[in-house]
C-alpha cells in the first residue's frame, strides 16, 4: 500500500526541533533568573542612612568613586579630568538625563562635589546618592576599636 520501495516505513525528512526548543527555554529561564543575582560596581564603604530603599526597574548609569579618589563610569575607569567629557559622549547618560553616584564614605566631600559638578556640566540633572541602610555593614574603623 506504499508507494515507497522499502516496503513499511516512510523516512522523515523533517529536523524535530522540540527538544532544542525546550533546551534554550531551561536556559532561558536560568539567564533570567541569574542575571539580578550579579552585582556589578566598585567596591566601596557606602555611607549609612535611615533612606527606604528605592526600587529599580532597570539598569541605571552608576559612577563610583572608591577610597583610592578613582572614578569609575559603571566598571570602567576614568580620570576626573576626562570624566565630564565621558559622560558627554556616554548615550545613556544623555538619554536619560540621570545617574547615581556610588562613593566611599571617608572620602573628602570636596571630591564628591567635584564629580557631581562636572557631571551637571556634561547635562546630566538628575544625581542620585548610592547608601546603606542602617545597620547592613558595619564601618571597618569601629570593628578595628574592638579588637
Amino acid at each position: 500500500m506504499s508507494a515507497g520501495k522499502g516496503g513499511g516505513r516512510a523516512t522523515l525528512s523533517e529536523i524535530n526541533v522540540t527538544p532544542m526548543v525546550d533546551v534554550m527555554l531551561v536556559l532561558l529561564i536560568i539567564f533570567m533568573v541569574t542575571t539580578p543575582l550579579i552585582q556589578q560596581g566598585v567596591k566601596v564603604s557606602l555611607p549609612e542612612t535611615k533612606a527606604a530603599p528605592v526600587e529599580a526597574d532597570e539598569k541605571k548609569l552608576v559612577v563610583s568613586i572608591d577610597i583610592a579618589k578613582r572614578v569609575y563610569i559603571g566598571e570602567a575607569e576614568v580620570t576626573l579630568a576626562d570624566f565630564e567629557e565621558k559622560l558627554r559622549t556616554n548615550a545613556k547618560a544623555q538619554a536619560e538625563k540621570e545617574m547615581y553616584l556610588h562613593a566611599d564614605r571617608d572620602l573628602p566631600y570636596g571630591l564628591v562635589v567635584d564629580v557631581m559638578a562636572a557631571a551637571q556640566r556634561a547635562g546630566v540633572t538628575n544625581v542620585g546618592m548610592i547608601t546603606d541602610p542602617m545597620g547592613a555593614s558595619k564601618p571597618s574603623k569601629e570593628k578595628d576599636k574592638k579588637k
